[in-house]
């Protein structure tokens, strides 16, 4: 079998969201499926859409929440950050109003505060916030990570 018949295989194309509401909470989401545990909403950008367009629909369909993308923060790749398959997300971060109501994949959504965050976080999600809210604090970015040749 040559080059040709080799499945062709790419990462995953998906979006997160951190919700900022007016109170200083962020929203996150208790999952339905595998794996359980808490997480922030998003999911897969469909093929001919926007990851903007993705990063607002799947806030939505989560937590029932209208938000307003106001940055981009950071692109996460470990290829062990989903045990399901190799995922490439670009983290935003929104602004919401009102109450996050759990939706769609989601069993419940609700605001947390960095000393009060569920157990388990699922994914990367622990290391995502701990960026986020070093961010907050610092003004401080994740820095690419040097490779190793």
């Amino acid at each position: 079998a040559g080059a040709m018949s080799e499945k062709f295989r790419n990462p995953l194309l998906t979006v997160d969201i951190i919700i900022e509401l007016a109170d200083g909470s962020i929203v996150l989401i208790e999952r339905k499926n595998v794996p359980h545990g808490w997480a922030l909403p998003g999911g897969f950008v469909d093929y001919g859409e926007r990851i903007e367009r993705a990063a607002v629909r799947e806030a939505k369909e989560e937590t029932t929440l209208d938000v307003t993308l106001t940055e981009q923060f950071y692109t996460y790749s470990d290829p062990a950050r989903d045990s399901r398959h190799h995922t490439v997300s670009t983290v935003f971060i929104a602004t919401a109003q009102g109450v996050p109501r759990g939706a769609d994949d989601a069993k419940v959504a609700r605001a947390v505060w960095e000393d009060h965050l569920p157990a388990p976080l699922v994914f990367d999600h622990a290391q995502i916030l701990r960026d986020y809210f070093t961010f907050k604090k610092t003004g401080q970015r994740p820095k690419p990570e040097r490779s190793n040749p």
